[in-house]
This record gives C-alpha cells, sequence and structure tokens, in this order.
C-alpha cells in the first residue's frame, strides 16, 4: 500500500497528539556505536574479491586540448592493468539534482587539475608509481583564471530584480550605507575523501561511493556511462561529511566504472585531498555591492545587493548570494542583480549553505553599519525592518520569530556593545540575524511493522553525519508508538525507495515526511483492525488503544508483517508563503592591539527551525555551523595561483579550518515553532542555518572592540593590524 500527500494546504500537527515521547529528545545516534569502533564502513574501505586500484591523472595546464601521452610506456609498468583515457570522464563534477547533465571529456581542458585519465593497476602504490611516471603532452591555448578582469560575464536574469527607484532613494535617504564586501573561494573539505569502488555483474553496476543524493547520483552516473538507470546501484550507507561536495557523481565514479567493466575487475578509485581540492566543487569568491537607505527612524526606503561570482564556461550553477536580501528586510526600492565571470578554475558549487553562507556576510555587516551611522542598537534596526509581508512577492510569511530569536538571544548572551580594554587586548561585542530559506523536495520511504512488534524504515536517504538515522527512526518510533530501540533504519541504498538526499536543509523534512506518511497508513490500518476511528488510536509501548479498544501491537499483526509506502510532494504552500529558518548570532571578541590577533571569547545562537526532531543533534548541526561562521570570519581562504589557476593550499594543513584551539564556549538555543506551512511534520531545514550569517556577527564585533571595519573577509593579522593605531 502506498500513502501519497502533496503539500498543498497547511497541516496540523499530529506528531503534537501522539504519546510516545521521543520526538524532539536528545537521542544517541543509533549508529553511533558503529561508527566509532570502526564497524562502519565507508566507500573506501570496500574490499571485494580481485578488487584492483585506480589512480586519476590531472592536468597540469588551464586551458587547451589534450595531445598525447605515454600510455603504451606505462601499461608496460609493473602491476599496471590498464590506462583509460575516455571521453565519458567527467570534466567537471554533477551539481546533484540540478537538473543538468554532467559535462564529460578529457580532450578539451578547462582547469588545471581537470582529470584526464585513470591508471590501474595490482595494488596502489603500483597505481601511483605509474600514474606519476604518465607524462600527458597539450596545446596550451589562452586561460583566463582571474573573476575580476574575466572578459567573458553573463548576466543571469534569474538573479537580477529592479523594484522601484533604487538610486533616488539612495540620493533622498537620511542615512545610508553604499560599500562593498569580499569573500574568497571556500572548499568543503570534508573529512571522508571522494571514493568510489565499481564492480558489473553482467549489464548491472554496483556502485559503492561516498555520496549524498543517491537518486540523482544513479541518474548522473547512468547518464555519464550511457547505461540505463535500472542498470545502475549505488550504495553509501555511510558518509563521511559532504558540505555540498558530494550532491553529485565525481570523476572517480565514472573513471572506476569505465576501468571495471574492461578489466572485468572491481576497480577502487580513492581521490588524494589534493586531488579532492581540484577535482570537486568549491564556493567561487563573491565581490558584493551593498547599498541601504533608511529615514531617520532607521527604516529601509531602498537596499540593493549586487555580486559578481564566478563559475567554468558552460556551468548552469552560479551562487545565490543574493538568496536571504529578496525576503529578510523591508525596503520598497529594491535592487539586486549577479554578474558571473567564466573562468578557467575548477568548478564552483553549492558548499555549506550556498547563497545565505556568503550574502548574508555582506548583508549583515551592512546593516551594522547602517546601525553606527544611525547611532541605533544593531538590534532595534533590524526589528524595525522585519516586514509583514514579502516585499517582493507581496505574500505572506509562514511561522518566523526572528525578532523573538534576537531578543532571547541578546537577554542570554548578555547583549551589551561597546569597546573595552582588558590589557593588551580590545573586547567587543557583535550580533547577526540568522535566515535560511526552507526547501522540500519530493521523497519516499517504506515502513515496516515485523510481526515481532518491531519496524523497519527503508529509504536512499543518506547520513552524511547529521543525524539521518536517527530522527528517522524517531518519527518512526512516535508515529508508531514504539521505543526507538525497536526501529531498524536502513539507508544508502538506491535499491530502496528514493528519498530527497541530503542537501539543501531539507533532507529531514522531507525524507522524514515520507516516514510519516508511510507511518499515517499502517496506523490507518492498524485502527481499522482494532475496530476504532484514526483520529481515535493511540500507540504507544507497542499497545493499540481507541474507542472502547485496546490490544497489544503483535496481536493486530497476528505474526505477519504489514507494510506501507509513504511519497510526498512539494505543493502549493511552497509558493503561498515565504518559508524560511530564523536566529541569531551573537558574539565577544578580543583583539590584541599589539599584534592583531583576534580571538573568539564566547558565542551563542538562538534559532526557530520548526519542530526540532533530536535537539542533540540539531544542536549539533548550529554548532557546527557557527564553527564554520568563525572560520569564514577569521581563517578560511582557498588561494588560487594567478598563473595558472591551480588551488595552492590544497590541504588541510594550509587550507586553514577552525580547531578547537579556535572555538570558544558555543551556546545553542532553540525556540519552540511549529510551521505548518512548511511540510506534514512542520519542520524547517536547520543543518545550514547555523553558518548564515554567523560570521558576520564576528567581523562586527571586530569592529566594536577596535572601531576597524573589515569588509574582505576573513579578518587575518595583516588586515586588523592595518587599522590599529601605532
Amino acid at each position: 500500500m502506498t500513502t501519497q500527500f502533496k503539500m498543498d494546504a497547511p497541516q496540523r500537527p499530529l506528531l503534537d497528539r501522539t504519546e510516545q515521547g521521543v520526538i524532539h529528545r536528545p537521542l544517541d545516534r543509533p549508529e553511533g556505536p558503529l561508527k566509532v569502533s570502526g564497524r562502519a564502513h565507508y566507500a573506501a574501505e570496500r574490499q571485494l574479491p580481485g578488487q584492483v586500484e585506480g589512480v586519476l591523472v590531472r592536468a597540469t595546464i588551464a586551458r587547451g586540448r589534450l595531445a598525447g601521452m605515454n600510455a603504451e610506456e606505462v601499461r608496460a609498468m609493473p602491476g599496471v592493468l590498464g590506462v583509460f583515457s575516455d571521453e565519458r570522464f567527467l570534466r567537471n563534477p554533477a551539481q546533484g539534482g540540478a537538473g543538468e547533465a554532467p559535462v564529460q571529456g578529457v580532450r578539451e581542458i578547462f582547469y588545471h587539475g581537470q582529470p584526464i585519465a585513470l591508471v590501474v593497476a595490482e595494488t596502489l602504490e603500483q597505481a601511483r608509481h605509474a600514474a606519476a611516471n604518465l607524462r600527458p603532452s597539450y596545446e596550451e591555448a589562452e586561460a583566463q583564471v582571474d573573476p575580476a578582469t574575466a572578459s567573458d560575464v553573463d548576466r543571469p536574469d534569474k538573479r537580477r530584480l529592479d523594484q522601484g527607484d533604487l538610486d533616488r532613494a539612495m540620493a533622498e535617504a537620511r542615512a545610508s550605507v553604499d560599500v562593498t564586501y569580499t569573500t574568497p573561494p571556500h572548499h568543503s573539505a570534508a573529512m571522508e575523501l571522494h571514493a568510489s569502488v565499481a564492480s558489473w555483474e553482467g549489464e548491472r553496476l554496483t556502485l559503492h561511493g561516498s555520496y549524498q543524493m543517491l537518486k540523482y547520483n544513479k541518474a548522473e552516473l547512468a547518464d555519464s556511462l550511457g547505461i540505463p538507470e535500472e542498470n545502475v546501484r549505488v550504495l553509501s550507507p555511510f558518509v563521511g561529511g559532504g558540505f555540498g561536495s558530494k550532491l553529485g557523481i565525481s570523476p572517480e565514479a565514472v573513471a572506476a566504472a569505465i576501468a571495471a567493466r574492461d578489466l572485468g575487475r572491481p576497480v577502487r578509485v580513492v581521490m588524494t585531498r589534493q586531488q579532492v581540492f581540484s577535482m570537486v566543487t568549491h564556493r567561487t569568491s563573491t565581490r558584493q555591492r551593498i547599498r541601504l537607505a533608511a529615514d531617520e527612524e532607521g527604516r529601509l526606503t531602498g537596499i540593493g545587493h549586487e555580486d559578481r561570482v564566478y563559475n567554468l564556461p558552460d556551468e548552469v550553477f552560479s551562487e545565490p548570494t543574493t538568496q536571504s536580501t529578496h525576503f529578510l528586510y523591508a525596503g520598497a526600492n529594491r535592487r539586486l542583480g549577479q554578474e558571473v565571470a567564466r573562468v578557467n578554475r575548477a568548478c564552483t558549487g553549492s558548499v555549506r549553505a550556498p547563497g545565505e553562507a556568503v550574502g548574508m556576510l555582506a548583508l549583515e555587516g551592512a546593516m551594522d553599519e547602517l546601525a553606527r551611522v544611525l547611532h541605533m542598537d544593531p538590534i532595534d534596526l533590524r526589528r524595525r525592518n522585519i516586514p509583514d509581508r514579502h516585499p517582493e512577492q507581496d505574500i505572506p510569511y509562514s511561522a518566523r520569530r526572528l525578532a523573538d530569536c534576537m531578543d532571547q538571544g541578546a537577554r542570554a548572551f548578555g547583549w551589551s556593545p561597546g569597546s573595552r580594554r582588558e590589557g593588551e587586548w580590545l573586547v567587543g561585542q557583535g550580533m547577526a540575524a540568522a535566515a535560511r530559506i526552507n526547501m522540500v523536495a519530493p521523497s519516499e520511504a517504506r515502513v515496516t511493522l515485523r510481526g515481532d512488534g518491531t519496524a523497519l524504515v527503508e529509504t536512499d536517504m543518506t547520513d552524511i553525519g547529521t543525524g539521518t538515522y536517527a530522527i528517522l527512526g524517531q518519527i518512526a518510533g512516535e508515529m508508531l508508538g514504539l521505543p526507538v530501540a525497536s526501529v531498524d533504519v536502513r539507508l544508502g541504498d538506491t535499491d530502496l525507495p528514493p528519498a530527497a538526499g541530503s542537501g539543501g536543509s531539507h533532507g529531514a523534512s522531507s525524507a522524514g515526511s515520507s516516514v510519516f506518511l508511510a507511518c499515517q497508513g499502517l496506523r490507518a490500518t492498524l485502527a481499522e483492525r482494532l475496530g476504532c476511528e484514526a483520529e481515535d488510536l493511540t500507540l504507544k509501548d507497542g499497545v493499540a488503544t481507541g474507542g472502547n479498544f485496546r490490544a497489544d501491537l503483535v496481536d493486530l499483526l497476528s505474526g505477519g508483517d504489514l507494510s506501507e509506502e509513504g511519497k510526498f510532494e512539494p505543493g502549493e504552500t511552497a509558493d503561498d508563503a515565504s518559508q524560511a529558518g530564523y536566529g541569531a548570532f551573537f558574539a565577544e571578541v578580543a583583539v590584541n592591539r599589539i599584534t592583531g590577533e583576534t580571538r573568539v571569547l564566547r558565542m551563542l545562537g538562538t534559532f526557530a527551525a520548526g519542530r526540532i526532531l533530536n535537539e542533540k543533534t540539531a544542536r549539533s548541526q548550529c554548532q557546527g555551523g557557527m564553527i564554520w561562521g568563525i572560520g569564514a570570519a577569521l581563517t578560511e581562504e582557498l588561494s588560487f595561483d594567478p598563473r595558472d589557476g591551480h588551488a595552492v593550499n590544497d590541504d588541510l594543513a594550509e587550507y586553514h579550518l577552525p580547531v578547537n584551539a579556535d572555538c570558544p564556549p558555543i551556546e545553542v538555543h532553540f525556540l519552540d515553532e511549529r510551521d505548518e506551512m512548511s511540510c506534514p511534520i512542520q519542520t524547517k531545514g536547520v543543518g545550514e542555518l547555523g553558518i548564515s550569517g554567523a560570521g558576520a556577527a564576528v567581523l562586527n564585533a571586530i569592529f566594536d572592540a577596535t572601531g576597524i571595519r573589515v569588509r574582505d573577509y576573513p579578518a587575518t593579522l595583516d588586515k586588523v593590524l592595518a587599522g590599529l593605531p601605532d
């Protein structure tokens, strides 16, 4: 049986009336013991009979054509089984769910580090040695690697808005700011390397890989290889972080599949850290001009947000930097726009909250600047510019507790901006709003009530470290009246019902809704067997009650299994109301007035993101987002060589992510909220909300402490020192 539902109207919060009491609780992850004991097998740990090893070879020019290589010489080396250079190889990784076919080909070279060949040998050492001895030759062409000077520039219509007269609003404003912020490229830098193990049984391919969105990855892989989708199975039960880099199929998967079919043996290809930095997507740099016009009371009359980003030729994706600017603040006169420079650098794509993660660094910095011009508390400025309706679409907002987040966060933090001196240190406070659009996507799941009174949840949804195993088990346990220990969750296999996947913070709401719907169908059947109406049914601790009836769940099942599939689809509510998660960040920093060193002393975030399914995993997500915010503010920058566009700091030693010593005590608070427009379980995305604006709070605190306004992220020592007095 199948329960289908399309989100066309607000939903009653059924989960507020169930009795098991496992939703929201900070429960441990059920797969945790497997991970800490090494029994959770990741892609690179797969060892199949007859398995051999492949090593990718990268281009060493920025633009041109592959003229040839000494393939025969390398094939003669000890242990080498093959040298593959196939036009089906991915030139650019897929974007995962973007609806675009992956860009393929090895002959035309568009960036330094582009995969051009795969060397396969009996052992990894032999393959690595042989790959190092493969010498490609090229016909070089002129390349453009600098987004600031690129001559090929697009201006996507989808990113343009011109409403009212911003120029006039700026000219007539009682207070205004017109500032430019820049952010450098960022990399996902997931702990687990990209890896694939490919094997064939006849015409059917099985790929053990590290991927986030399996139903799309299956389609992308089939498209790249030119085979039917039904002949592809992708397995990703455990993923060691993705942050956007594993949304789409990457070069190692296609290369491994091609080599495995040719050799008749399983092939494993694991990227090195340096290969990951050049062969998978990273975040573009941005140059963002923010214009804000306000009246004497601080009410915005105009808002402008225009940016320049970059990507490779032929790529549709462009960083949606202005995503939150559309809905966060009022202002009748609005101008938003984007330029996309086409350059010969590795492919850019979604990285850790695409859009808001960098867009709000600029917007929230500029709002702090406007508050200073108006001599107004930054919270007061933001509060009085919360619009009643969407300022561009004229639709209402769904659940929105931005003001409450700011007010309650300020009280919990002890908000009292104003520089103070502690020896060599200047101490200040900063805040920023948090906002991240809410999305849902089609998703399916199967839930089986087994004759012994336990349940099984099955979907190809992935867990990339976010707690999917936990929350899907909690939803099923709550709906079916079972302790979570009695619910098994099986994920990461494309032979299971296709879920939304892990990306865009829509996984919990989408996959969770499909599990909810499957359980709703099971509840209807159980109510019928018990002899009561479905709305009168109560399930708790394996016992069903309803009307004047009571029965053990096992007795209702009569020793047999009962299975139901849930199919969830977005509907009209996505267009009827503006949906987003909201919050507020508060940071206290100390800046050394002699060295320019910045230390974050403490940080607090308050968030309203609909129903919180698991307080522990949600808190972990928000803490992680705030740590990324500290990195964006102070350390994180992917650098490219201006001569050939290759990534210079392409490992975790030189790409400076924040570590334990960089991170202060981080406090996270959740406000109770239900969003009945979002999905049947009234949740909203939380994973990316914790980063969206966090870095701006840190830089605003630097200004509060020192009077130094850093608009070129990150605020490294040299930028702070330049503004300190002698």
